[in-house]
């Protein structure tokens, strides 16, 4: 009975330890599925947390945002910065965003950003010194373009009425103004007695993005005034050595837009022109006529000719007082770098093309051909 009871002991004993080996089993399996389960939407929130911070923090804004970068900033301070402006969601994951990308190289300055760019395009900004975004609409500007052709594409395409934009290109402040802030460019050339408009000329012709709906007139002929500091600085050397001006240059370059119908035409015109003025003879170009009266003509009068104004160069000699365009990079190169040619003449025949001419006679020739049909 002894030996039964104690196996009976045993057994119970035994019954016990396996119930207990279960639900110790049952506490580590539910715990393990909590915590797997709380693993799974704790990975989940964290993953759409990051999934968001990647993206733009507001892809509909077009508030510009200033942010100075100053000189020795860190990865770290940047990011800081950019999250106290609103430009990013969270500091920490764009720098390891930067840094998984290995871009850590940014350069310090002025920046207008906004909460529409993306990680990639504020990383491009701070590397480059440039802006990066996608532009609410963009305007483009022809060459060979006068200030009140561009004043009506201003308005059809951005709104600013024609008459608001000229008053503001030829307002004596704003003049001043935009001299001081680009001295290398707007000299006192521009404020001559006989220049008919200080910036004509000056605004150059190109395709420009905008970031607002509604730019102002001053941020309009700010970034045009830009592309032509850009596009002029790189002849600065050039027109030091050759002690001539920016104001020289642009209207040089401006009676070629107006002439020339081809890259070539424009490099010999370029020397036509200062073949006439190396033997002091007038220049005799007719867009200079046309825009000493005022109008378009689809043919210039001899009477026309005679007009008494400053920039007809059919009645005085040289260049006239300014610009009569705005010019494109290809006359401005025309200018720096002219054909070597001995041609004193040139003429546009009816079919479209330009004629040179190193004597008159050679060139009543060619205007008999090429006009009259003779």
């Amino acid at each position: 009975m002894e030996n039964g009871s104690k196996k009976d002991q045993m057994f119970e004993k035994m019954l016990e330890q396996k119930k207990e080996v279960k639900i110790v089993r049952r506490i580590v399996f539910v715990v393990a599925l909590v915590l797997i389960i709380g693993a799974l939407i704790g990975g989940r929130a964290v993953y759409k947390y990051i999934t968001e911070a990647l993206q733009p923090v507001d892809p509909n804004s077009e508030e510009v945002i200033e942010v100075e970068i100053p000189i020795g900033s860190g990865l770290t301070s940047i990011s800081e910065m950019l999250e106290a402006k609103g430009l990013v969601k969270d500091a920490k994951i764009f720098k390891y965003y930067a840094k998984f990308n290995n871009e850590a190289q940014f350069q310090a300055g002025s920046y207008g950003l906004t909460k529409a760019m993306t990680m990639d395009e504020l990383i491009e900004s701070l590397k480059t010194g440039k802006v990066y975004r996608t532009p609410v609409f963009t305007m483009t500007i022809p060459e060979g373009l006068m200030l009140n052709q561009i004043a009506a594409i201003v308005e059809k395409r951005i709104g600013i009425p024609e008459k608001e934009f000229l008053d503001y290109v030829n307002d004596e402040q704003t003049i001043a103004d935009l001299m001081g802030r680009y001295p290398n460019i707007l000299t006192e050339e521009i404020l001559e007695e006989d220049v008919r408009y200080p910036l004509e000329g000056y605004l150059f012709p190109a395709t420009y993005p905008f970031y607002e709906e509604k730019p102002s007139v001053e941020t309009v002929v700010t970034t045009m005034l830009d592309a032509t500091s850009d596009n002029i600085t790189p002849y600065f050397a050039y027109l030091e050595s050759n002690k001539k001006s920016v104001h020289w240059l642009l209207t040089f370059a401006s009676l070629l837009e107006r002439e020339a119908t081809a890259k070539t035409d424009r490099e010999t015109i370029a020397s036509v022109f200062y073949n006439r003025l190396d033997e002091g003879m007038p220049l005799q170009t007719d867009p200079t006529v046309l825009y000493a009266l005022g109008k378009h003509k689809d043919r210039v009068l001899y009477s026309d000719l005679e007009v008494q104004d400053p920039y007809n160069t059919y009645v005085h000699k040289g260049l006239p007082p300014g610009p009569i365009a705005n010019a494109g990079r290809s006359s401005i190169e025309a200018v720096v770098d002219p054909s070597i040619t001995d041609y004193l003449y040139f003429l546009a025949g009816k079919d479209g093309q330009n004629h040179f001419a190193k004597t008159y006679e050679e060139h009543l020739k060619l205007k008999k051909e090429h006009i009259s049909g003779e």
